[in-house]
């Protein structure tokens, strides 16, 4: 079994410091979206490779199979990936319903930047349940593994983060907040009265939740973080820019849609939608996953999924603050049927030991 050494673990935090301060060079620029700013950093945009980073590490699920499937870019490729360990499972689950869908890779903030990651996601096994079922009793916890080399995934736990008058907890993703200091970890619930502990009756809408951990083992009480009433929100997706400015996606459950929202003060900050209510990337998608070009400073890439069809489609902008600049990318060697997952930048020593282990 490879595994990355101490070394490789601190030239990528080394990475990671340097990705950090790329970021902060993106600036505002009022209702017009995002630009990025290079000059000062003398980057040239026309690199193959920028600050080391070698390609990209994909958690999927595949429909009917809710496991982690890795992805391995094809170098730095951000449209190109083939599946590891010969196609099959990377992680299966032991606890709750056995089933994992919407696997997220955290990176580790503040003293664990560059020495851990996680892997959170939807304790929700669909071919054992209803979708009804799955709303109204559905698991209030979130699955967690851990790794201080994106290799081994240990400590398989499963944490109830809301109380018995939630209906379900799905799609957990996480964030490290700098002003906080910890990661902030959110999910979308439905919640009924508590005179309904059968849940037989009418619920609330779908709301965004959140609560604070140090470690994913204790957080702290929840609280509603979006709440769009009567709109059903799910599958919030954030993207830090800099310290203190990001993008947040989610899906409209309500319409069927994908739209993006933008703060420049923080996350707790005033959060606008580029060109109002209406305003959408694409319907009929959902699961927004988002990661910036490790070539092109300038790109993002937005992954939606076609969950009536095919599965995850690549998108990109050059201008992502907007609803409306973004465009379909070129498909033809990014998988098909990949369902709701992240997309994480690594470096050569990280890229290296995965295919290595896990073959391609």
């Amino acid at each position: 079994m490879v595994q990355a050494t101490p070394k490789a673990l601190w030239a990528l935090a080394a990475l990671l410091f340097t990705w950090s301060s790329l970021a902060a060079s993106i600036k505002s620029r009022g209702s017009g979206g995002l630009f990025l700013d290079l000059a000062d950093l003398g980057v040239d945009v026309t690199k193959r490779q920028t600050n080391n980073l070698a390609g990209y590490l994909g958690a999927f699920f595949l429909g009917a199979d809710p496991y982690v499937y890795f992805y391995l870019s094809n170098g730095n490729d951000a449209l190109s990936f083939r599946a590891l360990n010969r196609g099959q499972p990377v992680i299966r689950p032991t606890k709750g319903t056995t089933g994992v869908r919407d696997p997220t890779i955290v990176p580790g903030g503040g003293s664990e930047s560059g020495r851990k990651w996680y892997i959170i996601g939807t304790d929700l096994h669909i071919g054992r349940t209803t979708w009804d079922a799955a709303q109204r009793t559905g698991s209030r916890g979130i699955f967690v593994w851990e790794s201080t080399d994106l290799i081994n995934w240990t400590n398989e736990r499963l944490v109830t983060v809301e109380d018995a008058t939630a209906g379900m907890v799905w799609a957990p993703e996480a964030i490290w907040d700098p002003a906080k200091g910890q990661y902030l970890v959110h999910w979308a619930s439905k919640f009924y009265p508590t005179s309904d502990p059968r849940h037989t009756g009418n619920p609330t809408n779908i709301r965004m939740r959140y609560a604070y951990t140090s470690d994913f083992k204790t957080f702290s009480a929840p609280q509603t973080l979006i709440d769009k009433n009567p709109t059903n929100i799910i599958d919030l997706n954030y993207l830090p820019l800099s310290p203190t400015s990001f993008l947040r996606f989610m899906k409209d459950e309500t319409r069927k849609t994908v739209f993006v929202e933008v703060s420049n003060n923080g996350l707790f900050g005033t959060w606008t939608r580029p060109g109002g209510d209406g305003a959408i990337i694409q319907t009929g998608v959902e699961g927004p996953a988002s990661y910036l070009d490790n070539v092109d400073p300038r790109k993002v890439h937005l992954l939606l999924d076609f969950y009536g069809s095919d599965g995850y489609r690549p998108f990109e902008s050059t201008n992502p603050g907007t609803n409306s600049g973004w465009v379909g990318s070129n498909r033809n060697n990014f998988p098909k049927n990949l369902r709701h997952g992240s997309v994480l930048p690594i470096n050569g020593t990280v890229y290296e030991a995965l295919r290595q282990r896990w073959g391609v």
